[in-house]
């Protein structure tokens, strides 16, 4: 199983959502967007008051070109929007340490960097969510 729920909030500077090639980027983002076709997943990108966000969320039976294609849009979006910020929570009963099977980890988007940290809210799943 492949498990992601995140959000993203696009700007082109940590200074300004704007810098003068928004309109330009985001209708590039839009179109890398609409070629997303997961058949239990999701990537979305709206406006809220004047501010556009990509939101993903997906589970799917295992890591496949989902998570590639993931990791490209994530990659895209910090190379293009640097100043965009965010989070990608996932987990996976094949993914690698860290945080390994039974547990979820946190992608981190801030000025043009991905980190990743493991979660102190979900995990371990067992016993904070199953059992």
């Amino acid at each position: 199983m492949y498990e992601f729920h995140g959000w993203f909030g696009i700007a082109e500077s940590t200074e300004e959502s704007d810098t003068g090639t928004l309109d330009a980027g985001i209708s590039e983002l839009r179109a890398d967007i609409s070629r997303i076709n997961w058949a239990t997943g999701e990537v979305t990108l709206r406006a809220h008051n004047g501010e556009f966000f990509v939101t993903a969320n997906g589970l799917m039976n295992r890591r496949r070109d989902e998570s590639d294609e993931l990791d490209t849009l994530l990659r895209k979006i910090c190379v293009r929007f640097p100043g965009s910020w965010g989070l990608l929570y996932e987990r996976s009963s094949d993914m690698e340490m860290p945080p390994g099977q039974g547990a979820f980890r946190v992608r981190v988007m801030a000025r043009g960097q991905l980190h990743i940290r493991l979660d102190p809210f979900l995990s371990p799943v067992r016993p904070v969510i199953e059992d």
